[in-house]
């Protein structure tokens, strides 16, 4: 299970953190994914990555602005939302699973509610 905290409403240029904790699995082996979905939109994109393997990615659009953490210890990462713009308001997912593939490709066998995230101009 995944449980996420975080989000709200801010304006243009403010921050936020998201965090995303597991219970019943240790995150030190899975990968795990923050994905957005905009307004009206079904789709949810992928915005940042912590690997098993050792690595992050984030995606251009929030290069600069976004960081993705974890501490082993709590189980938990987290998003650093910093400079946030109009355009990153939607709901905010994390995605675990142990194959790193499936989580870049939106298919994590497990996902957290999902969090609110607005920004106003």
């Amino acid at each position: 299970q995944l449980v996420q905290s975080g989000g709200g409403s801010v304006q243009a240029g403010g921050s936020l953190r998201l965090s995303c904790t597991a219970s019943g699995f240790s995150f030190d082996v899975f990968s795990i994914g923050w994905f957005r979905q905009a307004p009206a939109k079904k789709a949810r994109v992928g915005v940042s990555y912590d690997m098993s393997a050792g690595f992050t990615v984030l995606e251009d659009s929030v290069k600069g602005r976004f960081a993705i953490s974890s501490i082993i210890a709590e189980n938990t990462v987290y998003l650093q939302k910093n400079s946030l713009k109009p355009e990153d308001t939607g709901v905010y997912f994390c995605a675990a699973d142990r194959r790193q593939t499936l989580v870049q490709q939106g298919l994590a066998d497990s996902w957290g509610p999902g969090t609110q995230v607005t920004v106003s101009s």
